[in-house]
């Protein structure tokens, strides 16, 4: 019994269409039989986009000038699930751009605070153009909203006669996209998210529903096999502290999500990535959401430290925004949140942050085999196991 929407996988600021996650029984299944679940979750996808313009109804957002101490309505508890979630998006965010700015070493974030009359609201903070990224964004939000009964029927996958009124929801998460100027640094991506829905309006006392999702992936344009391994052995021992399946698990669906389709490779090198998240104890996925979090700075920063003054090329650059030209195609073509948000009217500069500043596009541009460039394509057509 799912929530029947969810935020972005790339964007924490935009909602998509249902995409119900599997019953109990179903989320064993999930684990042993992945392909399974990858064309079912398909289906289920493209039937949920049908309903997209109509998925969910949030207001618009108001500026502020200072943070609040809490977006959360006032009639939420400080030990609630909603509570310790932003708490931890809240101080992952700021932990996140102090490291980012130190390896910057002089550019700053420019921050956006805004609210929404209903509660809610969001923090949005860019770094662009400094010394070592061309753009940085790393943003919080916390939705509340209502979704309307054609999405609650199709999230709930079931034939019934019963119409249940609007069901309200609420959202939280962060997310962050890190793009590099120096061609032989990586791009970096990471979102993690909470999701309850609460009765349908028509009827009271129905259970509530929850779920977590998320992921933390790396996008190199040139291979260095001890970062990558180092980025995977984070996420491994991540994973590993909760459940010895989760990084297998993870990592896999991260190769099947981050899938260009019209190009038959993946975006980047991947990492972890899981949505739907609600068959474990709700504590014990709190405590993994944050430990992912927590990870994004140790993953990430050492690599970043080793080559952001590497010498590059001209033909070096070149390639970088090629294959930030395929970063722009994944997120314009298939990440759902994107998509999502570009139709239902949400904010564009949160939904945009994850693009970066400059791509290229060539016309039938093959790297010669053998090549650095053509190494780094050939482990995104088939990805490989770096742990």
């Amino acid at each position: 019994m799912p929530p029947p929407a969810t935020l972005s996988a790339s964007s924490s600021f935009t909602l998509l269409s249902p995409s119900p996650s599997p019953s109990p029984k179903l989320a064993s299944f999930h684990s042993k039989h992945q392909s399974f679940h990858s064309a079912t979750r398909f289906t289920r996808l493209r039937r949920a986009r049908s309903l997209t313009p109509r998925c969910a109804v949030i207001e618009k957002e108001t500026p502020e000038t200072e943070k609040p101490e809490t977006f959360l309505r006032e009639s939420s508890s400080p030990t609630s699930v909603r509570a310790r979630f932003e708490k931890m998006i809240r101080e992952a965010q700021d932990t996140v751009c102090e490291a980012i700015a130190a390896a910057d070493g002089g550019g700053k974030f420019k921050e956006d605070v805004w609210s929404r009359p209903g509660g809610g609201g969001g923090i949005s903070r860019v770094l662009q153009n400094g010394a070592v990224w061309e753009k940085a964004g790393v943003n919080v939000s916390v939705v509340y909203g209502v979704m309307p009964p054609e999405a609650y029927r199709a999230a709930k996958g079931v034939a019934t006669d019963h119409k249940p009124g609007p069901v309200p929801f609420f959202a939280a998460g962060i997310s962050s996209v890190l793009h590099p100027k120096n061609p032989f640094a990586p791009t970096l991506h990471f979102n993690y998210r909470y999701f309850e829905t609460d009765a349908p309006q028509d009827v009271p006392g129905a259970p509530r529903q929850w779920w977590f999702g998320g992921g933390t992936d790396l996008t190199p344009a040139y291979i260095f096999e001890e970062d990558v391994k180092h980025f995977h052995s984070v996420q491994k021992s991540a994973c590993d502290k909760f459940d010895p399946t989760f990084y297998p698990r993870f990592k896999k669906w991260c190769d099947d999500y981050f899938y260009i389709k019209h190009r038959d490779e993946r975006r980047g090198l991947g990492g972890i990535f899981f949505d739907d998240l609600n068959d474990y104890d709700q504590e014990m996925l709190l405590s993994f959401a944050t430990e992912c979090a927590n990870s994004v700075v140790p993953a990430y920063v050492p690599i970043i430290e080793k080559r952001k003054d590497t010498p590059f090329t001209e033909d070096h650059k070149a390639w970088q925004q090629l294959r930030r030209g395929r970063y722009v195609e994944f997120n314009l073509v298939y990440d759902r949140g994107t998509t999502f948000g570009l139709k239902t009217g949400g904010r564009i500069e949160s939904i945009l942050v994850s693009l970066p500043l400059t791509a290229r596009w060539e016309y039938d541009h093959k790297p010669e085999e053998g090549s650095e460039e053509w190494k780094l394509l050939d482990a995104c057509i088939n990805p490989k196991e770096w742990v």
